[in-house]
């Protein structure tokens, strides 16, 4: 009902507006001519009266006089010519008034019987605030779309109905940390994963400041997996909770990559996994599947991931087994190579990640830090990037400074 209202006033205003210049009293505007006619008889009363005061002699008084009287004669002719323009007919300001009226009223009904939404309820007000849709009304939508989360292991009755005797028992205990981790651990492995999440926004109130990046980490990655990998704005800050606290933090880099595809942002996506990437371990959840879209990412970005920019983790690691003259050879060839470039062009960070772990597996220390040094360099201002150098450089047994 308060939408009608509202619509009416709406309506009833623009009305307003469309008819009040056709349908307002009509008033007697001033001919250009009459307002002259004004103006010199004006003129002639002055000159009678610097007259009077002996501002003017009696020769100037009459030469004025002459002059004034002249433009009176011609303003006066005019004025008899002039008319004033007619009004429209009534009959026809009526029928537009009421074409106008019918137009607003059926059209604009019609347009929204076509495009809006009749019985929509309101939305809450902390949902009205972001034009993105919130948590609770992503998993409502997920779940209205009929999103099924497959069962990789047939559920066991059994442990649904114990999932559910510890949902009873834990009425009654509002702080068991212990208690509420289980139950949002075994919630998300009967893929009930917006239970999951109410449980897990239990578990950070009972942690408060005590919660770590990875804890916020792990809730983003449960809000995320239930609103069918939506990025909420809940979710978002508790990524940016879990990057205050670890910046490193792999599984808020890994789902900060998901948000920045959200948001069209690929170069930020290829930038943070692929730091992942050469970060591993490769038996990491998300090394998989980074790896079946890094490609489709660098796309995306418009970034030509080159495979041969440098030598690979197995041709570095082969090359600690090589002999002196060997490694020399390898050296010319791959890592000097793409050092000069990187130093002359610049390069992704994955090639400058790989030249420190080069120099790090050839016992090249002093290189790999120098090299480390001047990546510092150029990538300061973006912190996924320094944290794929950080790793690097402790890997080549490199001191960060």
């Amino acid at each position: 009902m308060t939408f009608w209202i509202f619509a009416a006033g709406l309506t009833l205003l623009a009305l307003v507006a469309m008819l009040w210049p056709l349908l307002r009293p009509k008033k007697q505007t001033a001919m250009r001519s009459s307002y002259d006619v004004q103006v010199y008889k004006d003129q002639l009363k002055e000159v009678e009266a610097d007259l009077a005061r002996g501002t003017l002699s009696e020769s100037e008084a009459k030469a004025s006089r002459t002059e004034v009287s002249r433009r009176l004669l011609v303003a006066a002719d005019a004025e008899a010519l002039e008319s004033t323009s007619s009004d429209a007919p009534k009959m026809a300001t009526r029928v537009l008034a009421t074409i106008i009226t019918l137009s607003v009223l059926v059209g604009g009904f019609g347009f929204y019987q076509q495009l809006g939404v009749p019985g929509m309820p309101d939305a809450p007000l902390k949902d009205r605030a972001s034009s993105r849709p919130s948590q609770e009304v992503a998993e409502k939508a997920a779940a209205q779309d009929g999103v099924d989360f497959p069962n990789i292991v047939q559920i066991d009755p059994k442990h649904l109905e114990l999932v559910q005797q510890l949902q009873e028992v834990l009425k009654d205990r509002p702080d068991d940390l212990l208690g509420y981790r289980m139950l949002a651990d075994n919630l998300s492995q009967l893929n009930m994963y917006a239970e999951a999440r109410v449980a897990l926004e239990t578990v950070m109130r009972i942690l408060g400041d005590d919660a770590t990046a990875m804890d916020y980490a792990a809730q983003a990655e449960i809000m995320i997996v239930a609103t069918n990998w939506y990025v909420s704005p809940s979710a978002e800050e508790a990524l940016a909770r879990a990057f205050q606290l670890d910046s490193t933090n792999p599984l808020a880099r890994y789902y900060a990559g998901v948000l920045m595809i959200q948001r069209q942002d690929y170069g930020q996506t290829y930038s943070l996994w692929n730091g992942l990437l050469q970060e591993g371990p490769a038996d990491a959840p998300w090394i998989a599947v980074i790896e079946g879209q890094i490609d489709a990412i660098a796309a995306e970005a418009g970034i030509t991931r080159s495979l041969l920019a440098g030598p690979t983790a197995d041709q570095v690691n082969a090359a600690g087994d090589m002999t002196e003259e060997e490694r020399n050879d390898l050296i010319g060839s791959m890592v000097a190579q793409l050092s000069e470039r990187l130093a002359n062009d610049g390069g992704p960070i994955e090639e400058w990640v790989r030249l420190i772990r080069a120099y790090g597996v050839l016992g090249e220390t002093a290189k790999a830090s120098s090299i480390w040094n001047e990546a510092q360099e150029v990538f300061a201002d973006n912190s996924a990037d320094m944290s794929a150098l950080l790793a690097a450089a402790r890997d080549a047994n490199v001191s960060a400074r």
